[in-house]
C-alpha cells in the first residue's frame, strides 16, 4: 500500500508540474494534491486533514521544485514508524543561481516555539497525529494555522529530525543573515505577528507555561548607589565605532548622576588606545578585561558588579549611539513611572553613515504589559536598547556567552517582573558588515538558534514548574 498523500502548494505552474512528477514517481506516495490557498491558513490545513487519507501526509511549505534523493522519501517513512514520530523533518540541499549547498536544520525541542523555526519545506505528518490536532484547531487563522497545526501536533508527540540530506529544493531567500533579523519586527508583518501571539499563548495555556499579568513589586530602596544610571558599553575590536558610542553616552543631559562604564575584552585592533582618549573624563570608568574567557555576558557582569556601578545599568553596544542627549533621564524616568524591573526602549535602523534602513522605526510592539512575558518565548529578541534594575541583575547575573545573553536574562527578568517600555526612539542601530551577525554562515546560524531554543527550553520548563507550585 502506498503510505502517503503529498499537498502542495500552488504559485508557478512549471514549478508546480515538476514537483507533482517528481512525487508522482516516488514509491510511496499515493496522491499529490495542488492546494490552491495559501498552506500555511487554518482552511487549508483543515482541508488537508479532510483530504488526506493516507498513513501519512506530506506539506510541502515551498513555492519552488522539490525532489528526492533515492529511498529519501522510504528513509522518512522508517524513521516516522519506527520512533513513532508525528512528524518528521529533514537536513537537506539548497539551489540558488545554479549553486548547490548543503541546508542542515536543526532538533526541535520544548522551547522551539519561534514561528520561523526551520524545518525545509518538507513536513511529513503522521495522518492520524495531524488530524487529531486539527480537530483541536478552533481559532481560524489566516497566517497561523500552520504554526498552530505544529504547536499542537508537538503536544501529543515527538517532532524528529533527520539529520540526513534527503531532498533538493531552490532557496529564494538569499539575504545575508544579518538582513533577515528584523523580519519579525517590520511594521508591515504587524497582522502576521498577532496571529502567531494568539496562537503561541494558547499552545503555553495548553502545556502550562502561561504566566498572568501578575508581577512581584519593585520598590528601588536596594542598595546604597553613588550614581543613579551607568551606560555599560562592552567592546571588542571595534576601532572604528567606540569613539562615537562613547561621546554619545558621555553627552547625556540628566538631573542625577550617572557614568559610563567601557569594559573592554582584549582588543587588539586599537580600540584601547581610543577609549584611553577618554579616560580624563571624571564620569568613564576604564575597566580592562584579564584574559580569560568572558564574551559579551561576562563584560557585563564585571560591569554590573562594579562598585562605582549605578542603580540602573543601560545598554549601549560599542557599535551604536543613542539618538540624543535625553536617552539616560528617559530611561530612569520610565523605571519609577512603569514600576518595573528592566525597560525596553525603540530604536532606528541605520548604516555605519546613520542613514535609516528599512523598516526603519523598530518599537518591538511585542512586549505589552499584559502578555509580553509569554510572547517573549516566541519572539527571537527582546528589544533595544535595554536597562536593568541593578540589585536585581545582581542577582540573576548574564550567561557568560557572546549570544543570547541578553535574551536569557530578559526571560528570567520577564518570568516574575514587570518589564516597561518606551516607544520613542532611544538610539541608532548601526548595521554593516563588521557587525557580529552581518554575515553568518549556516552552521553559525544553527548554532546560534539552537543555543536560544535552548534558553527558551530551560525558561519554559522553570514557568511549568512555577505554575504547579
Amino acid at each position: 500500500m502506498k503510505r502517503i498523500d503529498c499537498f502542495i502548494p500552488f504559485q508557478d505552474e512549471i514549478q508546480v508540474r515538476a514537483t507533482v512528477e517528481a512525487l508522482s514517481k516516488e514509491a510511496e506516495v499515493a496522491n499529490v494534491v495542488t492546494v490552491k490557498q495559501s498552506v500555511k491558513s487554518t482552511a487549508a490545513v483543515k482541508w488537508i486533514a479532510e483530504k488526506t487519507t493516507a498513513p501519512y501526509t506530506l506539506i510541502y511549505t515551498k513555492f519552488t521544485s522539490l525532489s528526492f534523493g533515492l529511498f529519501a522519501l522510504e528513509r522518512m517513512l522508517s524513521i516516522a514508524e519506527d520512533c513513532g514520530a508525528a512528524m518528521v523533518y529533514a537536513d537537506h540541499f539548497n539551489e540558488a543561481g545554479g549553486v548547490r549547498s548543503f541546508a542542515p536544520v536543526i532538533d526541535y525541542q520544548e522551547g522551539s516555539l519561534r514561528d520561523d523555526f526551520d524545518f525545509g519545506g518538507v513536513l511529513l505528518y503522521r495522518t492520524d497525529a495531524l488530524k487529531e490536532a486539527v480537530a483541536r484547531m478552533d481559532v481560524d487563522y489566516e497566517f497561523a494555522g500552520l504554526y498552530d497545526l505544529r504547536l499542537k501536533v508537538s503536544q501529543k508527540g515527538k517532532l524528529e529530525h533527520i539529520n540526513e540530506y534527503l531532498y533538493y529544493e531552490v532557496e529564494t531567500d538569499t539575504r545575508k543573515s544579518g538582513e533577515k533579523l528584523f523580519d519579525y519586527v517590520d511594521p508591515k508583518n504587524r497582522a502576521v505577528q498577532i496571529e502567531m501571539e494568539k496562537a503561541v499563548t494558547q499552545h503555553l495555556k495548553d502545556i502550562g507555561g502561561y504566566l498572568e499579568p501578575k508581577f512581584k513589586d519593585v520598590h528601588f530602596s536596594d542598595g546604597n548607589f553613588e550614581y543613579e544610571a551607568s551606560v555599560v558599553i562592552p567592546c571588542k575590536n571595534r576601532h572604528q565605532t567606540i569613539g562615537d558610542a562613547i561621546r554619545s553616552a558621555l553627552s547625556q543631559k540628566t538631573t542625577f548622576p550617572y557614568n559610563v562604564i567601557v569594559v573592554d575584552d582584549n582588543s587588539d585592533d586599537g580600540s584601547v588606545d581610543i577609549i584611553k582618549q577618554f579616560v580624563g573624563d571624571p564620569k568613564l570608568i576604564y575597566i580592562a578585561q584579564d584574559k580569560t574567557y568572558h564574551a559579551i555576558g561576562g563584560n557585563w557582569n564585571v560591569a554590573l558588579h562594579h562598585p562605582k556601578c549605578g542603580k540602573f545599568a543601560l545598554q549601549l553596544d560599542s557599535d551604536d549611539l543613542y539618538s540624543d542627549e535625553n536617552t539616560v533621564q528617559k530611561f530612569v524616568d520610565a523605571f519609577y513611572e512603569q514600576k518595573c524591573a528592566m525597560v525596553v526602549g525603540a530604536y532606528q535602523l541605520t548604516d555605519i553613515n546613520l542613514q535609516p534602513l528599512p523598516p526603519g522605526k523598530i518599537d518591538h510592539r511585542e512586549w505589552t504589559p499584559d502578555n509580553g512575558r509569554n510572547n517573549a518565548l516566541r519572539i527571537n529578541g527582546l528589544g533595544a536598547p535595554r536597562g536593568f534594575y541593578t540589585p536585581l541583575l545582581r542577582t540573576l547575573n548574564f550567561p557568560t556567552t557572546k549570544y543570547g545573553e541578553d535574551y536569557a536574562v530578559g526571560l528570567r527578568v520577564s518570568r516574575e517582573y514587570q518589564i516597561g517600555r518606551i516607544y520613542d526612539i532611544m538610539y541608532n542601530c548601526r548595521r554593516w558588515d563588521h557587525n557580529s551577525d552581518a554575515a553568518l554562515d549556516i552552521d553559525k546560524v544553527n548554532a546560534n538558534n539552537l543555543y536560544k531554543d535552548r534558553i527558551r527550553t530551560w525558561e519554559l520548563k522553570a514557568r511549568i514548574q512555577m505554575n504547579k507550585k
